[in-house]
């Protein structure tokens, strides 16, 4: 059933502004091109994965780069090499890489790779995971991962076949839940019935950030919306989420695109009209920041900030626009392994930020 009101109807106006001298913006990390993802192995090492394809394990004190075994991409476009987290399963630590994977016929699909990280060599990579979502064109592939205990959530762009993100027999603008092994999670909708097995939800446009809120346990996605229409939703088995039926973006030449809302989908927990372009999402769970525990970041490009979101009770109360002022595209988001945030850029840039 579809909710008649959304909960927040908000715009890039609403937001108080926050200038980075107000926290301590430390860089501690510069490659070339976009830092698409990254994470931590522990407090002084992180993995660092560039949309172009290179992966590395980075040191933070000494300042070293290993460069890591990483898949053949796509790196078109918005394609290439995208999010890179770390699992520890059984005592190893593996590390997930989604990824744009190049197809004989010219086109490309988002896939999910895996090999386990030992010392500062990433053995027995392999693609455990491809999806159908292909195109002829270089955008919208997605790609953001987040883990629930035995099962991992992937989110897959519509690949700018905005009808795709209807159709259950295609991944496009879908979320899906796998094994940790890359198969399809046996509890997901479409299990044994019409539709594809690792679909979790459908109708997104393009989802670049996911995660768990730590409270309520409940799943997030942030995704971009064309003109207008960027959103942050509450993820669940089986949902719809309206793309292209249900939106409050318009067509970049302006005309609306369907409605705002329609029977059968599911209205987000907050949109933004002009676009800021979320790219990523976390719920910050560290200490070092007392007034943000629990608050949801959100990396943003077109609008060069880090909005910074307060929520209650699954309504967002309160907004923040953060260190536009450093004239950045901010790729990436996520707790550090030492409870301070960090910030990944289209500058090839990594930030540490503390209190000052």
């Amino acid at each position: 059933m579809i909710s008649i009101f959304v909960s927040l109807v908000a715009s890039a106006q609403e937001a108080q502004f926050v200038s980075s001298s107000s926290y301590k913006v430390e860089p501690i990390y510069q490659g070339a091109g976009v830092v698409w993802g990254f994470d931590f192995v522990n407090a002084d090492k992180m993995l660092v994965s560039h949309r172009q394809g290179d992966l590395f394990l980075y040191d933070i004190k000494s300042k070293k780069k290993t460069k890591l075994s990483s898949p053949e991409v796509y790196a078109k476009g918005q394609g290439g090499l995208l999010d890179v987290k770390l699992k520890k399963i059984d005592g190893k630590d593996y590390v997930y890489l989604t990824y744009i994977r190049p197809q004989k016929n010219g086109k490309a699909v988002t896939a999910l790779a895996r090999g386990e990280l030992k010392g500062d060599k990433l053995m027995g990579l392999e693609t455990i995971f491809i999806s159908n979502a292909d195109g002829d064109g270089s955008i919208h592939f997605g790609s953001r991962l987040a883990f629930d205990g035995d099962s991992l959530f992937m989110s897959v762009g519509e690949r700018g076949e905005r009808d795709l993100a209807q159709d259950i027999h295609k991944h496009n603008g879908s979320i899906l839940r796998l094994t940790l092994d890359g198969k399809a999670y046996p509890q997901n909708p479409f299990v044994g019935k019409d539709g594809l097995d690792e679909i979790y939800s459908i109708g997104h446009r393009n989802p670049q950030g996911i995660d768990f809120d730590p409270l309520s346990k409940k799943l997030y996605n942030v995704e971009m919306g064309p003109r207008g229409g960027d959103e942050l939703n509450q993820v669940e088995k089986g949902k719809n989420y309206g793309w292209p039926l249900a939106t409050y973006g318009r067509e970049y030449y302006g005309p609306k695109i369907g409605s705002t809302s329609k029977q059968g989908t599911e209205q987000p927990v907050a949109y933004w009209v002009p676009s800021i372009s979320p790219s990523a999402m976390v719920f910050y769970t560290g200490d070092r920041i007392k007034d943000w525990k629990n608050n949801v970041f959100l990396a943003c490009l077109s609008g060069q900030q880090v909005r910074r979101l307060v929520m209650k009770d699954g309504k967002v109360e309160k907004q923040f626009a953060m260190f536009t002022d450093m004239d950045e595209r901010f790729r990436n988001v996520s707790n550090g392994a030492d409870g301070l945030l960090y910030l990944s850029t289209d500058s090839g840039k990594i930030f540490r930020v503390s209190n000052r």
